[in-house]
């Protein structure tokens, strides 16, 4: 069973920058892809980004494309989410997650830990 914590989130205005931490606990997530989803208010979660296991690749929706960085840390068992140019838009709850199965691309899933998530607010 893996723990995962968010953190990071806050208040930035438009053109602002945040990174965002998932630390790991209870197991090492060295093995295994990650993700980060969000869902805005109202709206349903969606992708953001996801890295493989190894870090060799990595994925992005169209939204965030060449404005976030998803990034590991296997020696401190956190993934960071680097976000800049942040817009109105990104406005959501973000979470990270975890599959089951390890030596994944963390393309498409499934993930089965789930954070609890942090909050992202991007005033215009």
């Amino acid at each position: 069973q893996v723990q995962l914590v968010e953190s990071g989130g806050g208040l930035v205005q438009a053109g602002g920058s945040l990174r965002l931490s998932c630390a790991a606990s209870g197991r090492s997530i060295t093995l295994y892809a990650v993700g980060w989803f969000r869902q805005p208010p109202g709206k349903e979660r969606e992708f953001a980004t996801a890295v493989s296991w190894d870090g060799s690749s990595s994925y992005y929706a169209d939204s965030v494309k060449g404005r976030f960085t998803i990034s590991r840390d296997n020696a401190k068992n956190t993934v960071y989410l680097q976000m800049n140019s942040l817009k109105p838009e990104d406005t959501a709850v973000y979470y990270c997650a975890v599959p089951n199965r390890p030596f994944t691309t963390g393309r498409g899933g499934p993930y089965d830990y789930w954070g609890q998530g942090t909050q992202v607010t991007v005033s215009s």
